[in-house]
């Protein structure tokens, strides 16, 4: 029932987003041209015409969508993912509709209104998903609307589910019971062991079942796989190595060999890369020549504020494990400690102009240039010295799962707060949150919190 309902609802939905669409032009056409030019006779003024040519571009935006599985059943999808592919799905749309107007020479159709229109749509869209999300998690959380699924397994992977289920009421998931050996977890039903599965699953009302075995009673999965095959009933496993698979792993098949790989990234993919690489090019190329001047002047306190270089070369370990001379402008007196010391709070090593660039960062400008080179991206994660990343493979799990992207100027970790002399741990959780999670808009939100607040070093003086 639920099931058939859902897709009820989604085809409704879809029908709202295009007439939401069509009145997206609508509004579009008049704040462009009424309210701000006063014309009343453009081309892209509303008209039957017009709507007409609305609609079509209605239909390519939903079709685009459906493509993206948008109108799947998107219950544990999060608002940020339906925004995500909305702002996608329009951006592409929108791409198509201008192609259409350049081929056929409409030049004098207004771009402006496009330009607004397509700003229109994605605020309206946005609004109504993230209007249903709200409405549909009070719903749900009093009891209506819910997907009723058995549980099959009783261990601790059961009881994991079942207490996230539990704090997050929102989605709509009410475990019946459970299946299996032993006793149901804390406030769970038992329905009884794995006999009493193929009976469970008969009733109409069961939407799904997750699959939460421990290792010791996966003898009995293909049995359960054909228990709910047979029944015609979805089915969802959460694999006993739960706790280190990533969030978004890549299944690939060689043969009949199906490979899981555990630490794939959306950056593993020649298209972002390149996308990310051509950003730092033209960023760190243009940040060269427009701080220049800024630059000379450090690189001249530098020089009178103690002997020694101005750029404080040192090696630390990048992409790849692989390592590289990164540069900064030099903050200390020369000493012997450069490759086995953190600095601290209070550093006697510190001269008073590079106590002034660490506090705001300029110091680590002529990263620039590692950037342009290819060393460093302008975002993620911060590299380490050599000594250290010896030392924290062996104590800080998945430490070394950051040099699979590239080493950054700034990241998630640093604008969260965590650099310099701060736990290494906490860092590495960020870190690897960014490369499970990279956009690039994750990349360009860093940067402008970088800009506006996270270039101030917390480090006492």
């Amino acid at each position: 029932m639920v099931r058939k309902n859902q897709r009820f609802l989604n085809r409704i939905s879809a029908l709202m987003d295009l007439l939401l669409v069509v009145l997206a032009y609508m509004l579009a056409s008049w704040i462009r041209l009424d309210f701000f030019d006063g014309q009343q006779n453009n081309v892209a003024a509303v008209s039957g015409k017009t709507v007409l040519l609305a609609l079509a571009y209605a239909v390519v935006l939903l079709f685009i969508l459906s493509l993206l599985g948008f109108y799947n059943s998107t219950r544990t999808r999060r608002i940020r993912w339906k925004v995500r592919i909305l702002w996608l799905g329009t951006t592409l749309a929108t791409l198509i509709a201008s192609t259409f107007l350049f081929l056929f020479r409409l030049v004098e159709f207004s771009r402006g209104v496009l330009l607004v229109f397509y700003l229109v749509t994605l605020f309206l869209l946005v609004g109504k998903y993230a209007g249903m999300r709200i409405l549909l998690n009070r719903f749900r959380g009093q009891g209506y609307n819910l997907k009723h699924v058995v549980v099959i397994g009783t261990g601790e992977l059961a009881a994991q589910f079942d207490r996230d289920i539990r704090s997050e009421r929102g989605l709509g998931f009410n475990i019946k019971g459970f299946v299996g050996r032993g006793e149901a977890p804390e406030g769970g039903k038992l329905l009884g062991d794995f006999s009493v599965l193929d009976g469970e699953l008969v009733d109409p009302e069961i939407s799904e079942a997750v699959i939460a075995l421990d290792p010791e009673d996966y003898p009995k999965i293909r049995e359960i796989i054909a228990i709910c095959e047979r029944n015609g009933v979805k089915y969802s496993i959460i694999p006993f190595y739960n706790d280190i698979i990533p969030g978004n792993p890549t299944i690939e098949t060689i043969g009949k060999s199906k490979l899981i790989n555990m630490r794939s990234n959306r950056l593993d993919n020649i298209g972002w890369s390149l996308l990310k690489r051509g950003f730092d090019i033209l960023a760190s190329g243009l940040g060269l020549v427009v701080l220049s001047p800024l630059m000379l002047c450090i690189a001249i306190g530098v020089k009178l504020s103690s002997p020694g270089p101005v750029l404080f070369k040192q090696i630390r370990v990048g992409y790849e494990r692989k390592e590289f001379r990164m540069l900064k402008f030099r903050s200390m007196k020369v000493n012997n400690e450069e490759s086995t010391a953190w600095t601290k709070d209070k550093d006697d090593r510190r001269t008073k102009f590079g106590s002034l660039i660490r506090k705001t960062s300029l110091d680590e400008l002529p990263q620039l240039i590692n950037v342009l080179k290819g060393d460093m991206s302008l975002v993620g994660p911060r590299p380490e010295l050599p000594f250290f990343v010896e030392q924290f493979r062996e104590t800080v799990p998945f430490y070394m799962v950051k040099h699979q992207v590239k080493p950054g100027m700034t990241g998630w970790a640093q604008v969260n707060g965590y650099r310099g002399d701060t736990s290494i741990t906490k860092r590495i959780e960020l870190d690897l949150w960014y490369i499970e999670n990279w956009s690039a808009g994750l990349d360009i939100a860093i940067l402008f919190r970088t800009f506006f607040g996270g270039m101030v070093n917390q480090e006492k003086k």
